[in-house]
C-alpha cells in the first residue's frame, strides 16, 4: 500500500454543513487541492445543511426519529422524509457533475456514490420502518440514524475530488468504539468511566489506523465518530465533528487543525448586532471555551481539551475568504508553534516573515502580557438569550445547610443545567436555558415548593464579557455596571467570583442588545460605528 508521504506536515481541515451545503464547488475544486499540495491534508465533515439548521440533514434525521417513535400512524410521512434526504444529496452531487467544464469527463465515480447514496436511505428507511412497530429507540439506534449525514456528506466529498483528479477516499467511523473497547455495552462504558478523558485518545489511536489505511488519498473523515456507549448525542452533544476533528489532529500530530465556517473568525461581538465589532486574531482556549458556552457558536468545548497537550493550535477560517487569516487559538502561553498559518503555498514569503515572529511578540501585539498572558482589558463580550431566572427562598422549617443540596438534586432530577448561580444562606438565584419541554420547568417548580417560595422569571438573557484573567483588572466591574446604569439596563443576577475569565450579568431579553453595545463601546473601548463615521466627516471648518 502507498502511504502519505511523512515528510509532508500533517494538516486537518473541518468542514460545517452549511459550508458544505453552500460552497462545495469552492471547497472541492479551489481550498482542498489548494492545501493538499503542500500538506497530508485530512478532512472532516460534517452532515449537510441549508441556511437554517432546521432543514438541514441532521434535522430531518432527528424527525425520522419522531416519526418512527410515534408508530405505524406515521409511516407515510416517515417514508417521504427519508425520499427527501436522498433527493437532497443527490441533487448536491448532480449539480457539480453537471458543471459545464465537467459534462463531458462525466467518471464512473459519480454513478457509483449516486449507487451508494440510494442504498445507505433504503437502508435507513427499512431500520426504521422496523422501529416503527416497536414504536420506540434506544439511544444507541438513534445514533446509528444520526451517523448517516456524515456518511453521505463524505461520500459526496470524495466523490467530487477524485473527479477532479483529487484521490479522496471515505472513512467512517461508525464503529470505532466497538473497534477500540468491544461490543459489550458493559465493556464500553466501564472504559469510559475508567478512562474518562483518556477515552477519547484511545479513539484518537483508532482514527490514525484509518487515516493511514487510505495511503496517498485525502481522507474524508465523518465528524460522526462512534456509537457512544449512552449516545454521542447525549455524551457529547451537537458540535462533535468539532471534537472528531482534534482527535484526528492528535492521532496525526498535525501542525494545525482548522476549523472553516462562515465568518472570519472570532469577533469582539457579534456582528450582525454590534456593527463596529473587530476581528480578533487570536484569542486564548480558556476564553474560545467561554465565549463558546455563552451564546457565540466558536468551537465544541471538548475540542481545546483534545489538542491543549498535544500543543497544536486552532485556526478558525472563512469559506467566503480562503486567504484570511482568520482567528487562532494557541492552547497554551508555553506553546512553541509559530504564529504563521498553515498556507496553502508554504514556500511563500508572507509565511516565512510571520513565521519567524517569535510567539510572545504576537500575544503581545493582540494585547496578552507576559507569560500569563494577562490582559488590562476586556476581549469580547457575547449573549446566550432564552434564559430563565429562578430564585428560591428557603422555608424557616427547612434547614439551611441542606437548602442547596435539595436545589440542585431536583436540578438534576429534572434534566436542567445550570448556567450561573448566586446564594445566601437561605437564598438562591439560578439562571437556567429555558428547557425543550415545558413540563420539566412546571414539576421543577412543583418541587421546589415543597421546600420554599419559589418565583420564575421568564424573557431573561445572559450578558458576560470575557477578558483572560480579567479578575486581575482593577476597576472593570465597575467600567461594566457603570455602562449599564447610564444606558438604564437593570442586572438581576451577577457572577464573577468563579471565573478568572468572565463576568455574567442576567438582563432582561429586551435590554440584551443595548448592554451589549453599550458594553462594547465603554468597556471593550471599542467606538461605534456612528463615532467612526464621523471622524471622517469633511469640514466645513473653522479656524
Amino acid at each position: 500500500m502507498v502511504t502519505a508521504i511523512e515528510t509532508k506536515p500533517w494538516l486537518v481541515q473541518k468542514y460545517g454543513g452549511t459550508s458544505l451545503g453552500k460552497l462545495l464547488e469552492t471547497i472541492c475544486s479551489n481550498i482542498i487541492p489548494q492545501y493538499a499540495a503542500g500538506h497530508n491534508l485530512i478532512v472532516v465533515c460534517s452532515a449537510f445543511s441549508g441556511s437554517l439548521k432546521a432543514s438541514g440533514t441532521t434535522s430531518l434525521l432527528l424527525q425520522c426519529i419522531s416519526y418512527a417513535e410515534l408508530g405505524v400512524d406515521t409511516q407515510k410521512r416517515l417514508i417521504e422524509l427519508v425520499d427527501v434526504i436522498r433527493d437532497n444529496h443527490l441533487n448536491v452531487l448532480e449539480t457539480f457533475a453537471s458543471a459545464p467544464i465537467r459534462t463531458a469527463s462525466r467518471s464512473q465515480i459519480y454513478e457509483d456514490t449516486v449507487s451508494g447514496i440510494k442504498k445507505e436511505c433504503e437502508s435507513l428507511k427499512r431500520f426504521l420502518l422496523a422501529a416503527q412497530i416497536v414504536g420506540e429507540l434506544s439511544p444507541r439506534s438513534k445514533d446509528r440514524v444520526i451517523s448517516l449525514g456524515e456518511k453521505l456528506a463524505c461520500m459526496i466529498v470524495a466523490a467530487c475530488l477524485t473527479s477532479i483528479g483529487t484521490p479522496a477516499k471515505p472513512v467512517f467511523l461508525d464503529n470505532i468504539i466497538s473497534a477500540a473497547f468491544g461490543c459489550s455495552i458493559h465493556d464500553q462504558v466501564a472504559a469510559q468511566e475508567r478512562l474518562g478523558p483518556k477515552f477519547y485518545r484511545v479513539l484518537a489511536d483508532q482514527i490514525s489506523g484509518r487515516i493511514r489505511e487510505c495511503g496517498q488519498a485525502i481522507p474524508i473523515v465523518t465528524g460522526f465518530f462512534g456509537i457512544m456507549p449512552d449516545s454521542l448525542l447525549q455524551t457529547v452533544g451537537r458540535g462533535y465533528s468539532d471534537l472528531c476533528a482534534a482527535m484526528c489532529a492528535v492521532a496525526m500530530g498535525a501542525e494545525e487543525l482548522q476549523i472553516w465556517k462562515e465568518v472570519d473568525g472570532i469577533f469582539t461581538a457579534d456582528p450582525r448586532k454590534v456593527p463596529s465589532a473587530r476581528l480578533l486574531s487570536t484569542v486564548t482556549a480558556e476564553e474560545a471555551t467561554e465565549l463558546t458556552y455563552y451564546g457565540s457558536e466558536v468551537i465544541h468545548p471538548l475540542t481545546m481539551d483534545q489538542i491543549s497537550d498535544a500543543c497544536i493550535p486552532l485556526r478558525l477560517k472563512n469559506v467566503f475568504k480562503p486567504s484570511g487569516h482568520g482567528t487562532i487559538i494557541y492552547p497554551s502561553s508555553s506553546s512553541p508553534t509559530p504564529i504563521s498559518p498553515a498556507s496553502a503555498t508554504p514556500d511563500s514569503s508572507e509565511s516565512l516573515t510571520r513565521g519567524s515572529t517569535p510567539l510572545s511578540s504576537f500575544m503581545l501585539k493582540n494585547g496578552y502580557h507576559g507569560a500569563q498572558q494577562e490582559r488590562r482589558k476586556p476581549t469580547a463580550v457575547t449573549v446566550k438569550d432564552d434564559i430563565i431566572l429562578i430564585n428560591v427562598v428557603c422555608n424557616r422549617n427547612t434547614k439551611s445547610q441542606g437548602f442547596l443540596t435539595q436545589v440542585f438534586d431536583r436540578l438534576e432530577r429534572n434534566k436542567i443545567p445550570v448556567d450561573l448561580v448566586a446564594t445566601s444562606e437561605r437564598h438562591v438565584s439560578l439562571a437556567v436555558q429555558s428547557p425543550g419541554d415545558p413540563s420539566a420547568l412546571l414539576r421543577l417548580k412543583e418541587e421546589f415548593e415543597r421546600f420554599g417560595q419559589v418565583a420564575i422569571t421568564p424573557s431573561m438573557s445572559i450578558v458576560t464579557v470575557v477578558g483572560h484573567k480579567m479578575r486581575n483588572i482593577v476597576g472593570v466591574s465597575n467600567e461594566i455596571l457603570s455602562a449599564l446604569a447610564s444606558a438604564q439596563i437593570s442586572i438581576y443576577l451577577i457572577s464573577q467570583g468563579a471565573s478568572k475569565i468572565n463576568i455574567s450579568l442576567v438582563v432582561g431579553a429586551d435590554d440584551a442588545l443595548a448592554a451589549m453595545n453599550a458594553i462594547h463601546s465603554e468597556v471593550l473601548k471599542i467606538p461605534t460605528q456612528r463615532e467612526q463615521e464621523n471622524r471622517f466627516i469633511p469640514g466645513p471648518w473653522l479656524y
